[in-house]
C-alpha cells in the first residue's frame, strides 16, 4: 500500500478540487518516469522480450506531451503491473516502478510509488548486505533529479508516506 487512505489535496488537480497545477502534475510524472527508467535494466535483464514496463514509461512521457489520453497511460500502468506479477525481486520491483510511473497520469500521488519501487529494485539487486546502502544511493540520485518546482512537495510527501512506502526514503 503506497497511497494514504485520505488523499492529499496537493496531489489532486485544481479542476478536481485540489491544489495541483497541470504543470506540476506533468513534472511529477516526468520525475516518476525518470525514477522507473533508472532501474528498468533490472527488469529487462530478466525479461528482455517483454516491452510492457518500457512502454509504460514511454506512455507516461507521451501523456505529459499531450499525445495520449490519461486512460491510455493508466492502461499501460496496468500492463506493467501484470509484467511484474510474474516475477520476484529486483525485476518485479522495477516493473512495478514503471507501472506506478504511468499511473501518475491518473493519480498524481503514484509518483512516490515509482520512486519507492525503484529503490526496492536496487536494494533487491545489490549483493549480500549492500542493499541498504544501494537503496540510499538510489534515493539520493532520485532527489537530485527533482525539479525545483516540485522538490518541496515530493520531499514532504516522502516524509509523510515513508512508513507506508517501506521506509525507503531514509536517505
Amino acid at each position: 500500500m503506497i497511497l494514504p487512505k485520505d488523499r492529499d489535496p496537493r496531489f489532486i488537480t485544481i479542476r478536481r478540487g485540489g491544489t495541483l497545477t497541470d504543470s506540476d502534475h506533468r513534472l511529477l510524472a516526468l520525475w516518476a518516469a525518470a525514477c522507473a527508467e533508472h532501474v528498468l535494466h533490472l527488469f529487462e535483464s530478466v525479461q528482455s522480450s517483454d516491452p510492457r514496463p518500457r512502454l509504460a514509461i514511454e506512455q507516461t512521457r507521451s501523456w505529459v506531451r499531450g499525445e495520449i489520453k490519461m486512460s491510455q497511460a493508466r492502461d499501460s500502468a496496468g500492463h506493467a503491473q501484470a509484467a511484474a506479477r510474474e516475477l520476484s525481486g529486483a525485476a518485479r520491483n522495477a516493473a512495478y516502478a514503471a507501472g506506478q510511473a504511468a499511473a501518475v497520469a491518473h493519480v498524481a500521488a503514484h509518483e512516490l510509488g515509482a520512486a519507492a519501487y525503484a529503490i526496492k529494485a536496487v536494494r533487491a539487486a545489490a549483493p549480500g548486505r549492500e542493499g541498504a546502502s544501494a537503496g540510499r544511493l538510489e534515493c539520493r540520485w532520485q532527489r537530485e533529479q527533482l525539479p525545483d518546482a516540485i522538490r518541496g512537495l515530493v520531499l514532504e510527501d516522502q516524509r509523510l508516506r515513508n512508513e507506508i512506502c517501506w521506509s525507503v526514503f531514509d536517505c
